[in-house]
């Protein structure tokens, strides 16, 4: 698929689309957002220190790692798929996700999208930075910050989200839950 301004700007209003979706909390519009084979995957991050690094908590051998997140098939935060996304979204539905009682308040902010053509002609790899502001009750509040690699297909005239990879800048989570879409 060629990369057009406008393809790009179609692109950027379909994720501004799910941004308002996700924080006016319509999950079961923004499910229809998903293919029905999507992978929805947040994979742990480690702190890594360079082989030649001098700093006192490197010593320890077992920190100098080459990769600094897990692989598709390791541990993850999140490794969900359409059908286990829908399983959340019923369950906040049915008043039983002490989580989210009372419900959050998000508000996702999308930027720095690039796009970049796949081997599929029919689907665009697209990058985006986000940070999600995440309030409940009086006094949580929370910040996620990172970055999204998705593959988004081609479908009836729109998008769908084939695969979403989610990347946090932090290492620990000090939220009390993940409980959110990113």
């Amino acid at each position: 698929m060629q990369i057009t301004p406008d393809l790009l700007r179609e692109v950027e209003q379909f994720l501004y689309r799910e941004a308002r979706l996700l924080d006016n909390r319509e999950f079961h519009r923004w499910l229809e957002l998903l293919a029905d084979d999507a992978r929805y995957w947040m994979p742990m991050r480690s702190n890594v220190y360079p082989a030649n690094s001098k700093a006192i908590a490197s010593l320890d051998e077992a920190q100098h790692e080459t990769k600094e997140l897990s692989e598709p098939h390791e541990l993850a935060i999140m490794d969900e798929t359409r059908d286990t996304l829908l399983r959340r979204i019923e369950r906040l539905d049915s008043g039983l996700a002490w989580a989210e009682d009372p419900p959050s308040r998000t508000r996702h902010f999308i930027s720095n999208i690039e796009l970049e053509g796949t081997e599929n002609p029919e689907e665009v790899r697209a990058y985006s930075n986000f940070i999600m502001y995440r309030t409940r009750g009086e006094r949580e509040e929370d910040f996620y910050v990172g970055s999204r690699e998705d593959i988004l297909r081609r479908a009836g005239g729109g998008w769908l989200i084939a695969n979403r990879k989610i990347t946090l800048d932090q290492t620990v989570l000090s939220a009390k839950n993940v409980s959110n879409f990113f």
